[in-house]
């Protein structure tokens, strides 16, 4: 008897799947962006400085990226469910023990360390499930499961505020720990797609063939070899250069408002502006990507050229309507590469070798995200 990977049933108890990567999305990556609300109650706490607060979102930002082989790895050898339960277990771990507050490397190891990796353990899986579930419509699915990131982060921000006046940091991370349990939720509405077999055949007397003596599937292994692909070589370059220059706008806009003499209260505005914008771009992108005008590969390259000619431009803004203008303009696109930048990656290596390669995507992306803050301060 043979087995071959099941057709993706292109919607059904995909659109289950969505969702649930939407919310994953939500409890990872948006409780990320929203670290910096922590960081001068914990400046203030400890009495550090800045920069040394700083390292509890480097080291989460590292373990996420660096734990993205691992996730690959095992979600080949067992399956994504598995995994994200995992990734779950793992990310309210790590908030519940750093709310113990016992110091500041204690920090980085729960809400750097095992933070990260629940992250990665849960986001890597999640969009692997998407990209599976879906063919014609994985366009559209994966930007829908992706704006979860956008609208839990557009919530999180007043809600953790929120949490850290009334309960104080340490209560609102255990709070957030317990929310992050429902990733656990979140994975077991994993179902993973069953393998198509071919009939079995039928011994003489007609009795179907006892599948004991039938030899064991062999699982998958991480393909190291996609380093071999030229086409897939260029893309991780792209990642690294996107990655120097994506983090940067959203770090420097408001201090960039700030210095041009704008009111305090209106340069927060501008973010505000940017995620609604960023959710517009991943939707409507992912909606484009879905008519298939155009490959992934050749939209991608025409959306980070304009996000490029937006950057270049960002600077000459003077005044708050200006710089508004540029900084939805490159939400709106940032969104649309966001949509389509980790489906792109099925074009380049198949969908049979995808979750290797989004493992080495996202490992060495880690080296632009690392290298474009401090570059760029």
């Amino acid at each position: 008897m043979k087995e071959r990977r099941a057709i993706p049933p292109d919607g059904g108890y995909g659109w289950v799947v969505v969702m649930s990567a939407f919310f994953i999305m939500g409890l990872t990556a948006a409780v990320l962006k929203n670290f910096g609300l922590f960081f001068l109650d914990i400046q203030t706490h400890f009495g550090v400085r800045t920069s040394t607060t700083s390292w509890v979102t480097s080291t989460t930002i590292a373990m996420f990226h660096l734990g993205a082989p691992a996730a690959s790895a095992l979600t080949l050898q067992s399956s994504q469910r598995v995994v994200i339960i995992v990734g779950g277990l793992l990310s309210s771990a790590g908030m519940l023990l750093a709310s113990l507050d016992l110091s500041l490397p204690w920090l980085y190891l729960t809400m750097g360390i095992l933070q990260g990796m629940g992250i990665s353990f849960s986001w890597i899986p999640a969009n692997s499930m998407v990209s599976h579930y879906f063919d014609r419509w994985r366009p559209i699915a994966y930007a829908i499961a992706s704006s979860g990131e956008c609208v839990f982060a557009i919530m999180f921000g007043p809600l953790f505020q929120w949490l850290i006046e009334t309960y104080s940091w340490q209560g609102a991370l255990l709070i957030i720990g317990g929310l992050q349990l429902n990733l656990c939720v979140c994975g077991a509405l994993m179902r993973p797609l069953e393998t198509v077999q071919n009939p079995i055949q039928q011994t003489k007397d007609g009795v179907e063939a006892d599948a004991a003596v039938l030899p064991p599937k062999r699982k998958p292994l991480f393909h190291f070899s996609l380093l071999r692909k030229p086409e897939l070589l260029l893309y991780i370059l792209f990642a690294i250069f996107a990655a120097a220059g994506f983090f940067i706008p959203p770090l420097f806009l408001v201090p960039f408002a700030n210095s041009l003499g704008i009111d305090k209260y209106w340069p927060a505005s501008i973010l505000s502006v940017l995620a609604f914008a960023d959710l517009a771009g991943r939707l409507i992108c992912g909606w484009v990507a879905n008519m298939r005008l155009l490959r992934n590969l050749q939209l991608l390259t025409m959306v980070v050229t304009l996000l490029g000619v937006v950057l270049l431009l960002l600077p000459i803004g003077h005044n708050y309507w200006s710089i508004l203008v540029f900084s939805s303009l490159y939400g709106f696109l940032f969104g649309c590469v966001v949509a389509i930048h980790v489906t792109s990656i099925v074009d380049i290596v198949t969908l049979e070798a995808f979750d290797s390669g989004l493992g080495l995507f996202m490992l060495f992306r880690s080296i632009g995200g690392f290298i474009g803050p401090p570059a760029a301060a």
